[in-house]
């Protein structure tokens, strides 16, 4: 069923883009607040999350393009508009179909994106 609400280009972003949903709802804290800088503690207080997870989520949403960050703060800002509108999709497709994109995050299997992962270049490396 979900196959039907979430388009294929949506279905693959997440995929590619999006390991939680505690990673999906920063992303649409920031986007929500794009004047807005956040640090870790924040963001951890605001989604009822402990650090770490608060950490890991931005940190991967830095690395993807999708937010930027500076010393320790996070913003959403500097984004390609293709980017943009398909976070904006993501939001609504997010409001109105709740059960069917946290379940095709949930569903999605971690070794993809840890296997990929260790084909991306890095600057730190």
């Amino acid at each position: 069923m979900a196959e039907t609400i979430i388009p294929d280009d949506l279905r693959d972003f997440v995929l590619r883009h999006i390991d939680s949903v505690a990673q999906l709802e920063a992303l649409l804290l920031l986007r929500s607040n794009a004047g807005r800088s956040w640090d870790v503690p924040q963001m951890a207080k605001r989604l009822y999350i402990d650090e770490q997870a608060a950490s890991e989520a931005l940190t991967r949403l830095s690395a993807d393009g999708l937010v930027s960050h500076k010393g320790g703060q996070f913003r959403y800002e500097g984004q390609a508009e293709e980017l943009r509108r398909m976070v904006d999709r993501l939001a609504d497709a997010y409001a109105r179909h709740l059960i069917p994109v946290t379940n095709l995050i949930h569903g999605k299997p971690r070794r993809i994106r840890e296997f990929a992962d260790a084909f991306k270049f890095r600057r730190d490396r």
